[in-house]
């Protein structure tokens, strides 16, 4: 991977990281804004819900801020495309699709065959 292609997916990553932190932001303001101590326990079921579904995407994000963040180190350690399993280079396309992909498509499909084989899904 040459160095403008490093460049192009550092930005990449940066954009995305930004993006879900001003996200974070966001829920956090609406949460406050919008918490209420409705009278109506059906009202206050469905605030509560509204709130659990709103952390739970949140907590996925900030699983994948900590992906983005592994991987732009791996931006800086001029160690970023390259397979963990096999070491071979991650294609531009897969990574174009999913920038913070650290296996190859052989690898990640051969770990998708082994998960269904032990879950039986």
């Amino acid at each position: 991977m040459n160095e403008n292609q490093r460049d192009h997916f550092k930005l990449i990553l940066k954009a995305w990281r930004r993006e879900l932190m001003e996200e974070v932001d966001r829920t956090v303001s609406h949460m406050k804004d919008e918490a209420a101590n409705f009278p109506d326990p059906a009202d206050r079921a469905t605030q509560e819900e509204e709130f659990s579904l709103e952390l739970r995407t949140r907590d996925r994000e900030r699983k994948l801020i900590k992906k983005i963040d592994k991987t732009l180190v791996r931006v800086e350690e001029d160690d970023y495309g390259f397979c963990d399993q096999c070491g071979v280079e991650i294609g531009i396309r897969r990574l174009e699709a999913r920038p913070t992909a650290d296996l190859c498509v052989d690898c990640k499909t051969l770990d998708e065959i082994k998960e269904r084989q032990i879950t039986g899904g």
